[in-house]
């Protein structure tokens, strides 16, 4: 009789793909936030709603070839990192501006980093790159937050 093996943990992971259009980043939200609620994700859900969103319209917005679409994929890793990958068909790497020249727009990588996470990108095998945002889990040591005590 072979020997059991311990069940193998399955790591929360999910990929969907949007047009490359400007409607996209807010159904990215909605998508995101579904799932790191039912994934019951430790981080700030917040933040990683909001580094989905940068990261989605920076391809829909400077990653536009007619034919294609872009990815976007949630996953977290087994120590609660998540992982935020969005991938689109331009082979050009995101620049972070620090001066936008009073623009609105240009600064969706420095909100990005100033919300912890680290951010890398790479080519891809097929087309295009792949620009990644890792989020940590909440803290175990961070302070609880207790309620009001009333006198």
């Amino acid at each position: 009789m072979p020997t059991p093996q311990p069940p193998t943990l399955l790591t929360p992971d999910w990929s969907t793909s949007y047009p490359l259009t400007l409607r996209s980043p807010r159904l990215a939200r909605l998508h995101t936030r579904r799932q790191l609620t039912l994934w019951n994700w430790t981080g700030d859900i917040d933040d990683a709603v909001l580094v989905t969103s940068e990261l989605v319209t920076n391809a829909a917005v400077h990653g536009r070839l007619p034919g294609h679409e872009l990815w976007l994929r949630l996953a977290v890793s087994d120590g609660g990192v998540l992982s935020v990958e969005v991938s689109d068909p331009s082979l050009a790497f995101p620049v972070a501006r620090v001066d936008s020249g009073g623009r609105e727009g240009g600064r969706g990588l420095l909100v990005v980093r100033e919300l912890g996470a680290e951010l890398d990108w790479f080519l891809r095998a097929d087309v295009g790159k792949t620009v990644r945002a890792r989020l940590a889990p909440a803290s175990a040591s961070a302070p609880a937050i207790s309620p009001p005590t009333v006198p």
